[in-house]
Protein backbone atom coordinates (compact mmCIF):
# COMPACT_ATOMS: atom_id res chain seq x y z
CA UNK A 1 0.00 0.00 0.00
CA UNK A 2 2.86 2.25 0.98
CA UNK A 3 4.71 1.56 -2.19
CA UNK A 4 1.15 2.50 -4.18
CA UNK A 5 0.88 5.64 -2.21
CA UNK A 6 4.63 7.03 -2.98
CA UNK A 7 3.94 5.86 -7.03
CA UNK A 8 1.07 8.03 -7.09
CA UNK A 9 2.16 11.51 -5.18
CA UNK A 10 3.89 12.64 -8.17
CA UNK A 11 7.31 14.87 -8.36
CA UNK A 12 9.71 15.69 -6.07
CA UNK A 13 11.04 19.33 -5.82
CA UNK A 14 14.46 18.54 -7.18
CA UNK A 15 13.06 16.86 -9.91
CA UNK A 16 11.04 20.37 -10.85
CA UNK A 17 13.96 22.27 -10.24
CA UNK A 18 15.75 20.56 -12.57
CA UNK A 19 13.06 20.15 -15.13
CA UNK A 20 13.03 23.87 -15.19
CA UNK A 21 16.77 24.55 -14.81
CA UNK A 22 17.26 22.69 -18.20
CA UNK A 23 14.38 24.64 -19.94
CA UNK A 24 15.70 27.64 -19.01
CA UNK A 25 19.50 26.98 -20.32
CA UNK A 26 17.98 25.40 -23.67
CA UNK A 27 15.50 29.02 -24.04
CA UNK A 28 18.81 30.87 -23.75
CA UNK A 29 20.09 29.29 -26.08
CA UNK A 30 17.52 28.89 -29.06
CA UNK A 31 17.00 32.68 -27.95
CA UNK A 32 20.78 33.84 -28.52
CA UNK A 33 20.48 31.70 -31.44
CA UNK A 34 18.17 33.79 -33.54
CA UNK A 35 19.17 36.24 -36.09
CA UNK A 36 17.56 39.39 -35.88
CA UNK A 37 19.17 41.18 -38.66
CA UNK A 38 17.73 38.69 -41.25
CA UNK A 39 14.05 39.46 -39.82
CA UNK A 40 15.13 43.57 -40.29
CA UNK A 41 16.39 42.83 -43.74
CA UNK A 42 13.55 41.25 -44.85
CA UNK A 43 10.89 43.42 -43.39
CA UNK A 44 12.48 46.58 -44.55
CA UNK A 45 12.89 45.36 -47.88
CA UNK A 46 8.92 44.52 -47.89
CA UNK A 47 8.25 47.60 -46.43
CA UNK A 48 10.59 49.90 -48.99
CA UNK A 49 8.55 47.53 -51.73
CA UNK A 50 5.08 48.31 -50.25
CA UNK A 51 6.26 52.26 -50.01
CA UNK A 52 7.07 51.97 -54.05
CA UNK A 53 3.99 50.37 -55.31
CA UNK A 54 2.14 52.44 -52.98
CA UNK A 55 3.91 56.08 -54.54
CA UNK A 56 2.61 54.69 -58.06
CA UNK A 57 -0.51 53.67 -57.14
CA UNK A 58 -1.43 57.42 -55.42
CA UNK A 59 0.18 58.91 -58.71
CA UNK A 60 -2.43 57.01 -61.28
CA UNK A 61 -5.19 57.52 -58.65
CA UNK A 62 -4.53 61.36 -58.19
CA UNK A 63 -3.23 62.26 -61.62
CA UNK A 64 -0.22 63.69 -59.85
CA UNK A 65 3.59 63.46 -59.70
CA UNK A 66 5.02 61.41 -56.85
CA UNK A 67 8.06 61.06 -56.14
CA UNK A 68 10.23 58.21 -54.06
CA UNK A 69 13.19 59.94 -52.43
CA UNK A 70 16.05 57.60 -51.20
CA UNK A 71 18.31 60.26 -48.64
CA UNK A 72 20.58 58.12 -46.49
CA UNK A 73 19.18 55.31 -45.11
CA UNK A 74 15.81 56.99 -44.96
CA UNK A 75 13.11 56.52 -48.14
CA UNK A 76 10.61 59.10 -48.03
CA UNK A 77 7.21 59.50 -50.16
CA UNK A 78 6.22 63.24 -51.41
CA UNK A 79 4.31 65.04 -53.81
CA UNK A 80 6.90 66.22 -57.12
CA UNK A 81 5.59 69.60 -57.61
CA UNK A 82 6.37 70.37 -54.24
CA UNK A 83 9.58 69.23 -53.99
CA UNK A 84 9.12 67.22 -50.73
CA UNK A 85 8.64 70.45 -48.93
CA UNK A 86 5.32 70.39 -46.97
CA UNK A 87 4.06 67.90 -49.69
CA UNK A 88 4.61 64.66 -48.17
CA UNK A 89 2.34 61.71 -48.36
CA UNK A 90 1.02 60.60 -45.32
CA UNK A 91 0.33 56.96 -44.38
CA UNK A 92 -2.89 55.51 -44.27
CA UNK A 93 -5.15 56.28 -42.57
CA UNK A 94 -3.13 58.38 -40.35
CA UNK A 95 -1.50 61.76 -40.80
CA UNK A 96 1.85 61.07 -40.08
CA UNK A 97 4.23 61.67 -43.18
CA UNK A 98 5.04 58.74 -44.86
CA UNK A 99 8.94 58.10 -44.05
CA UNK A 100 10.81 54.96 -43.16
CA UNK A 101 14.46 54.96 -41.72
CA UNK A 102 16.35 51.28 -41.86
CA UNK A 103 17.17 50.20 -38.49
CA UNK A 104 20.96 49.99 -37.45
CA UNK A 105 22.71 47.46 -39.04
CA UNK A 106 20.71 47.62 -42.68
CA UNK A 107 21.78 50.02 -45.56
CA UNK A 108 19.81 51.52 -48.31
CA UNK A 109 21.13 52.26 -51.52
CA UNK A 110 19.73 53.45 -54.52
CA UNK A 111 18.29 56.61 -56.58
CA UNK A 112 15.33 58.44 -56.34
CA UNK A 113 12.43 58.09 -58.47
CA UNK A 114 9.58 59.84 -59.58
CA UNK A 115 5.90 58.60 -60.89
CA UNK A 116 4.03 60.24 -63.30
CA UNK A 117 0.44 60.52 -63.20
CA UNK A 118 0.39 57.27 -65.92
CA UNK A 119 2.58 55.32 -63.14
CA UNK A 120 5.49 55.94 -65.47
CA UNK A 121 8.58 55.89 -63.75
CA UNK A 122 11.21 58.40 -64.43
CA UNK A 123 14.49 57.81 -64.56
CA UNK A 124 13.94 54.15 -65.56
CA UNK A 125 14.70 50.97 -64.52
CA UNK A 126 15.77 51.73 -61.06
CA UNK A 127 17.40 49.44 -58.61
CA UNK A 128 17.08 49.73 -54.80
CA UNK A 129 19.19 47.48 -52.94
CA UNK A 130 18.85 46.75 -49.28
CA UNK A 131 21.74 45.34 -47.74
CA UNK A 132 22.00 43.54 -44.08
CA UNK A 133 22.36 40.20 -43.54
CA UNK A 134 22.29 39.18 -47.34
CA UNK A 135 21.59 41.61 -49.93
CA UNK A 136 17.62 42.44 -51.40
CA UNK A 137 16.70 44.07 -54.30
CA UNK A 138 13.75 45.82 -55.65
CA UNK A 139 13.34 46.84 -59.57
CA UNK A 140 11.24 49.15 -60.84
CA UNK A 141 10.58 48.37 -64.69
CA UNK A 142 11.29 51.49 -66.86
CA UNK A 143 7.94 51.50 -68.79
CA UNK A 144 5.24 49.83 -66.69
CA UNK A 145 7.08 51.12 -63.33
CA UNK A 146 6.16 47.26 -62.35
CA UNK A 147 7.90 47.02 -58.82
CA UNK A 148 9.51 43.56 -58.42
CA UNK A 149 10.75 42.59 -55.58
CA UNK A 150 11.34 38.42 -55.01
CA UNK A 151 11.80 37.45 -51.28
Amino acid sequence: MSAARRLAAGFTLVELVVVIVIAVILSALAIARINTQGFDTEGSANRIAAMVRYAQKVAVSQHRTVAVVIAGNNIKLCYADTVCSGGMLHEPPGTSDFSFTTPSGIALAGTSVTFSALGKPTPGPVTITVTGDGTKTITIAAETGYVQYVP
